[in-house]
């Protein structure tokens, strides 16, 4: 399993960004897909998560209103359309899958099989 983050940049605060996450070598549409975000000295933190088979997607209260998770799975892709972005929200941004998650395991980082190599993602003026 292969999954590859894309997108990530340097922008100023109110801008937006797309990230993207390509997987391969998985039945993505089997597969519960993940954002989480980490800063040096800090745990990885959940961002959004959209189940497999169309079981709706979650988002962090913390990006609630401005981040929007999706899926292709025609494409394999994921996506994380980040709005309005914050000084807050500059972090290393990382896509995840796993197969088995149940609605309270989707925030745990811990749960998830495979992970993308993250994106840098920064927000400055």
């Amino acid at each position: 399993v292969q999954l590859q983050a894309s997108g990530g940049g340097s922008v100023q605060p109110g801008d937006s960004l797309r990230l993207s996450c390509a997987a391969s070598g998985l039945s993505f549409t089997t597969y519960t897909m993940g954002w989480f975000r980490q800063v040096p000295g800090k745990e990885r933190e959940f961002v959004a998560a959209i189940r497999r088979g169309g079981g709706g997607a979650y988002h962090s209260d913390s990006v609630k209103g401005r981040f929007t998770i999706s899926r292709d799975s025609g494409k394999n892709m994921v996506y994380l359309q980040m709005n309005s972005l914050r000084p807050e929200d500059t972090a290393v941004y990382y896509c995840a899958a796993d197969r088995g998650l149940i609605l309270s395991q989707l925030t745990n980082s811990a749960q998830y099989d495979y992970w993308g190599q993250g994106t840098q993602v920064t927000v400055s003026s």
